[in-house]
């Protein structure tokens, strides 16, 4: 066996393991950090379109996660309970790179849009798709679609109104079909 390879027991007892990083076990906070980084990697990846950015995100959010575990009450999973930090600091990091807007604008919701996309497209490009999106309507699609806030969560988190959150979701679904259709024809043609 290679003395150089550190062999990390996967059947350790996570809530033992939290009890041991709350006392400042570092062992315990590395393996935990093992254990959910690639996770929380791409929750951050979700919001921050840069990899090494996302990165940086993430290592800040587990610094709080380390520096915040006595106030972890076990009422839910240990996995969300992280995954909530994850979210807020991609937020926060989206909002110390720049101003992050939420244009408001009146939104038709009546001009009823096809809300399924039947694809075989790999995930790579459909956080493509995603990032393309403008910042806004990326932050509360993905908050909505994929981690599944509720509009007056988002709205708290955000600092927005509801009917903003509401709107934005709208016009980043539009937008996203938009884009799907478009990818779609070309393929379809031969010219991508």
């Amino acid at each position: 066996m290679n003395p150089f390879l550190k062999v990390i027991p996967l059947h350790k007892n996570e809530s033992e393991l939290i009890k041991r990083a709350v006392k400042n076990n570092r062992e315990a906070q590395h393996v935990l950090f093992e254990l959910h980084a690639p996770k929380m990697l791409s929750v951050c990846r979700y919001y921050i379109k840069d990899v090494q950015h996302a990165e940086e995100a993430m290592l800040n959010g587990f610094f709080k996660v380390f520096s915040n575990m006595k106030d972890f009450r076990a009422e839910g999973s240990f996995e969300g309970w992280i995954r909530r930090i994850m979210v807020r600091e991609s937020i926060s990091f989206l909002r110390q790179q720049k101003h992050i807007e939420f244009p408001v604008e009146e939104v038709d919701f009546k001009n009823e849009f096809d809300n399924t996309i039947n694809t075989n497209m790999e995930v790579a490009e459909i956080q493509q798709l995603i990032d393309g999106l403008p910042e806004g309507y990326k932050i509360v699609f993905v908050m909505y679609a994929i981690e599944g806030y509720k509009h007056h969560e988002i709205a708290d988190m955000l600092k927005i109104t509801e009917g903003t959150s509401k709107s934005q979701l709208f016009k980043a679904r539009k937008m996203l079909q938009e884009k799907w259709h478009e990818l779609n024809k070309t393929t379809s043609y031969g010219t991508k």
